[in-house]
């Protein structure tokens, strides 16, 4: 696969422009990336924007603290892929981890994958905020809800994606799940480690410096 198409041209501050966004969806289509990574407001003028393109829609769920009712994700969820979304990345309880209670979240991943029907889901973990036995906890109940990634961070929190996670990660899933690897991403020698060491995915804000267009 080319480089351009492990990434994820990655959009979400609260202060995103309507213009910033059909930038962010005009550089997509200039550099051929996977996707576009935006807030669920935006998903219908990206869906304009690239039409006629293979870029796909990528929108973030219970973003960014994943502290939401199971049933707010469902319904958010459901509305994103009503919207036009192609893929879904949500976040999970953090909370309800930490605590050990792994049947809830394993439940409301498995919840939000049938919300979004055949449409990709990827579960951000928040690796900054866990320990590496309740990484290895997560990555087990994105398996067990037959999740299509574990993604390590949403970028909004107290670090993004570590080398040693992506590592982690890839131990725990193997090739039973895909791994996009976000946050902090935004050298080309840190993006090339990130895919050697696993990752599927890349989530970024940097994608036009991390590749030549076209490439």
């Amino acid at each position: 696969m080319q480089l351009s198409k492990y990434i994820d041209h990655t959009l979400l501050k609260a202060d995103a422009s309507k213009q910033a966004i059909i930038n962010l969806c005009n550089e997509a289509k200039e550099y051929n990336f996977k996707s576009v990574c935006v807030n669920t407001c935006n998903i219908e003028l990206c869906k304009k924007q690239l039409e006629g393109s293979d870029v796909l829609v990528c929108c973030v769920i219970g973003f960014p603290l994943g502290a939401m009712t199971t049933a707010a994700k469902v319904f958010e969820t459901s509305n994103a892929i009503e919207l036009g979304a192609d893929e879904v990345d949500m976040v999970i309880n953090i909370g309800r981890l930490k605590d050990k209670d792994y049947d809830y979240v394993t439940d409301e991943i498995r919840q939000i994958k049938k919300a979004c029907k055949d449409k990709t889901l990827k579960v951000i973990i928040e690796t900054c905020l866990l320990t590496d036995e309740e990484k290895i906890e997560a990555c087990k109940c994105v398996l067990e809800a037959k999740a299509d990634f574990v993604k390590t961070s949403t970028g909004f929190s107290t670090g993004g994606a570590t080398f040693e996670d992506v590592k982690l990660m890839k131990d725990v899933v193997k090739d039973n799940c895909l791994i996009k690897a976000a946050g902090g991403v935004k050298t080309k020698d840190d993006f090339l480690k990130m895919i050697e060491l696993g990752a599927n995915r890349i989530g970024t804000s940097s994608g036009t410096k991390l590749i030549e267009k076209g490439g």
